[in-house]
Protein backbone atom coordinates (compact mmCIF):
# COMPACT_ATOMS: atom_id res chain seq x y z
CA UNK A 1 0.00 0.00 0.00
CA UNK A 2 1.39 3.89 -0.97
CA UNK A 3 1.14 6.59 1.06
CA UNK A 4 -2.08 7.93 -0.37
CA UNK A 5 -3.61 4.61 -0.21
CA UNK A 6 -2.76 4.93 3.96
CA UNK A 7 -3.61 8.25 3.94
CA UNK A 8 -7.04 7.92 2.37
CA UNK A 9 -7.43 4.41 4.34
CA UNK A 10 -6.82 6.69 8.03
CA UNK A 11 -9.23 9.84 6.75
CA UNK A 12 -11.93 6.81 5.82
CA UNK A 13 -11.37 5.17 9.54
CA UNK A 14 -11.40 8.55 11.19
CA UNK A 15 -15.24 8.82 11.95
CA UNK A 16 -15.18 5.19 12.25
CA UNK A 17 -12.74 5.42 15.24
CA UNK A 18 -14.23 9.02 16.31
CA UNK A 19 -17.56 6.94 16.81
CA UNK A 20 -16.28 4.37 18.92
CA UNK A 21 -14.45 6.90 20.71
CA UNK A 22 -17.62 9.05 21.39
CA UNK A 23 -19.66 5.94 22.11
CA UNK A 24 -18.40 5.53 25.78
CA UNK A 25 -18.40 9.40 26.46
CA UNK A 26 -22.19 9.21 25.46
CA UNK A 27 -22.90 6.37 27.21
CA UNK A 28 -21.72 8.15 30.43
CA UNK A 29 -23.59 10.97 29.88
CA UNK A 30 -26.84 9.00 29.33
CA UNK A 31 -25.81 6.84 32.65
CA UNK A 32 -25.26 9.40 34.68
CA UNK A 33 -28.76 11.14 33.06
CA UNK A 34 -31.14 7.92 32.92
CA UNK A 35 -29.22 5.02 35.35
CA UNK A 36 -26.89 6.87 38.35
CA UNK A 37 -29.93 7.02 40.48
CA UNK A 38 -30.52 3.43 40.90
CA UNK A 39 -27.75 1.81 39.36
CA UNK A 40 -23.91 1.72 40.21
CA UNK A 41 -20.91 0.23 38.39
CA UNK A 42 -19.83 -1.79 41.39
CA UNK A 43 -22.32 -1.54 44.13
CA UNK A 44 -25.72 -2.98 44.57
CA UNK A 45 -28.20 0.19 44.99
CA UNK A 46 -31.59 0.05 44.52
CA UNK A 47 -30.87 -1.97 41.32
CA UNK A 48 -28.06 -4.54 40.88
CA UNK A 49 -24.50 -3.96 40.64
CA UNK A 50 -23.91 -3.48 36.31
CA UNK A 51 -20.17 -4.76 36.48
CA UNK A 52 -19.77 -7.61 34.15
CA UNK A 53 -23.74 -7.33 32.87
CA UNK A 54 -22.29 -8.10 29.44
CA UNK A 55 -21.20 -11.40 30.29
CA UNK A 56 -24.76 -12.23 32.47
CA UNK A 57 -27.24 -11.32 29.37
CA UNK A 58 -27.27 -11.22 25.83
CA UNK A 59 -27.21 -7.42 24.28
CA UNK A 60 -30.06 -7.82 22.78
CA UNK A 61 -31.49 -9.07 25.72
CA UNK A 62 -30.12 -5.60 27.70
CA UNK A 63 -31.29 -3.59 25.35
CA UNK A 64 -34.92 -5.01 25.24
CA UNK A 65 -34.78 -5.30 29.32
CA UNK A 66 -34.16 -1.41 29.15
CA UNK A 67 -36.48 -0.39 26.61
CA UNK A 68 -39.33 -1.97 28.77
CA UNK A 69 -38.59 -4.38 31.54
CA UNK A 70 -42.05 -4.54 32.91
CA UNK A 71 -43.05 -5.79 29.38
CA UNK A 72 -40.08 -8.44 29.62
CA UNK A 73 -41.70 -9.16 33.32
CA UNK A 74 -45.11 -9.36 31.79
CA UNK A 75 -43.87 -12.17 29.13
CA UNK A 76 -42.57 -13.92 31.74
CA UNK A 77 -38.64 -13.93 31.05
CA UNK A 78 -37.19 -15.61 34.17
CA UNK A 79 -34.03 -13.24 34.04
CA UNK A 80 -35.90 -10.37 34.01
CA UNK A 81 -38.50 -11.95 36.62
CA UNK A 82 -35.45 -12.66 39.18
CA UNK A 83 -33.98 -9.29 38.80
CA UNK A 84 -37.24 -7.86 39.55
CA UNK A 85 -37.62 -9.99 42.52
CA UNK A 86 -33.88 -9.83 44.23
CA UNK A 87 -34.95 -6.43 44.39
CA UNK A 88 -38.19 -6.26 45.87
CA UNK A 89 -40.15 -5.90 42.74
CA UNK A 90 -38.85 -2.14 42.70
CA UNK A 91 -39.94 -1.20 39.04
CA UNK A 92 -37.10 0.32 36.91
CA UNK A 93 -38.71 2.94 34.15
CA UNK A 94 -38.67 1.96 30.63
CA UNK A 95 -36.55 4.33 28.32
CA UNK A 96 -38.29 3.32 25.01
CA UNK A 97 -36.82 6.86 23.57
CA UNK A 98 -33.49 4.90 23.43
CA UNK A 99 -31.82 4.02 20.57
CA UNK A 100 -29.99 0.53 20.25
CA UNK A 101 -26.68 2.13 19.92
CA UNK A 102 -27.24 4.34 22.79
CA UNK A 103 -27.99 1.35 25.17
CA UNK A 104 -24.99 -0.33 23.50
CA UNK A 105 -23.19 2.58 24.22
CA UNK A 106 -24.03 2.41 27.80
CA UNK A 107 -22.89 -1.14 28.07
CA UNK A 108 -19.61 0.41 26.96
CA UNK A 109 -19.06 2.86 29.41
CA UNK A 110 -20.38 -0.03 32.37
CA UNK A 111 -17.71 -2.27 30.80
CA UNK A 112 -15.05 0.70 30.64
CA UNK A 113 -15.79 1.44 34.30
CA UNK A 114 -15.57 -2.25 35.29
CA UNK A 115 -12.52 -2.95 33.91
CA UNK A 116 -11.02 0.60 35.27
CA UNK A 117 -12.30 -0.30 39.02
CA UNK A 118 -9.48 -1.59 41.56
CA UNK A 119 -9.08 -5.23 42.08
CA UNK A 120 -9.72 -6.15 45.71
CA UNK A 121 -6.75 -8.24 46.24
CA UNK A 122 -5.38 -6.82 49.11
CA UNK A 123 -3.52 -9.56 51.37
CA UNK A 124 -5.53 -8.82 54.67
CA UNK A 125 -8.81 -7.74 55.02
CA UNK A 126 -9.74 -4.15 54.84
CA UNK A 127 -10.81 -2.02 57.82
CA UNK A 128 -14.73 -1.73 56.68
CA UNK A 129 -14.82 -5.66 56.85
CA UNK A 130 -13.72 -6.17 60.56
CA UNK A 131 -15.88 -6.89 63.12
CA UNK A 132 -15.14 -5.00 66.50
CA UNK A 133 -14.87 -7.24 69.11
CA UNK A 134 -17.77 -5.65 71.61
CA UNK A 135 -18.91 -7.22 74.31
CA UNK A 136 -22.22 -6.41 76.04
CA UNK A 137 -22.86 -5.55 79.49
CA UNK A 138 -22.32 -8.96 81.83
CA UNK A 139 -20.40 -9.94 84.71
CA UNK A 140 -17.49 -10.30 82.72
CA UNK A 141 -17.43 -6.50 82.49
CA UNK A 142 -19.91 -4.99 85.09
CA UNK A 143 -16.43 -3.95 86.91
CA UNK A 144 -15.64 -1.53 84.19
CA UNK A 145 -19.28 0.06 84.05
CA UNK A 146 -19.06 1.16 88.25
CA UNK A 147 -15.29 2.42 87.55
CA UNK A 148 -17.02 4.23 84.44
CA UNK A 149 -20.21 5.36 86.73
CA UNK A 150 -18.29 6.40 89.54
CA UNK A 151 -15.73 8.63 87.63
CA UNK A 152 -19.09 10.36 85.46
CA UNK A 153 -20.25 11.30 89.49
CA UNK A 154 -17.02 12.53 90.35
CA UNK A 155 -16.80 14.80 87.27
CA UNK A 156 -20.59 16.17 87.91
CA UNK A 157 -19.43 16.90 91.34
CA UNK A 158 -16.04 18.34 90.50
CA UNK A 159 -18.21 20.82 87.49
CA UNK A 160 -20.94 21.62 90.36
CA UNK A 161 -18.42 22.57 92.94
CA UNK A 162 -16.20 25.13 90.24
CA UNK A 163 -19.69 26.34 89.31
CA UNK A 164 -20.05 27.34 93.09
CA UNK A 165 -16.30 28.18 94.05
CA UNK A 166 -17.39 32.11 94.65
CA UNK A 167 -20.25 31.81 96.43
CA UNK A 168 -18.16 29.18 98.48
CA UNK A 169 -15.51 32.19 99.09
CA UNK A 170 -17.87 34.54 99.90
CA UNK A 171 -19.13 32.69 102.42
CA UNK A 172 -15.74 32.05 103.86
CA UNK A 173 -14.84 35.65 104.18
CA UNK A 174 -17.98 36.46 105.71
CA UNK A 175 -17.71 33.80 108.44
CA UNK A 176 -14.43 34.96 109.03
CA UNK A 177 -15.72 38.84 109.35
CA UNK A 178 -13.88 39.95 106.48
CA UNK A 179 -15.25 43.07 104.01
CA UNK A 180 -15.82 41.68 100.62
Amino acid sequence: MNVKGIVLLVIWLSPVLHLTAADTEEGKKLFQARCASCHNVQKKLTGPALAGVDTRYPEEWIIRFVKSSQSMIKTGDAAALAIFNEYNQVVMPDHPDLIDDQVRSIIAFVKQEAAAAPKDDAPFPRPGHLMPDLMPLSIYNFPFMIAYVLLIVVIVLLLVFLVNIKSIEKKMHESNGEDV
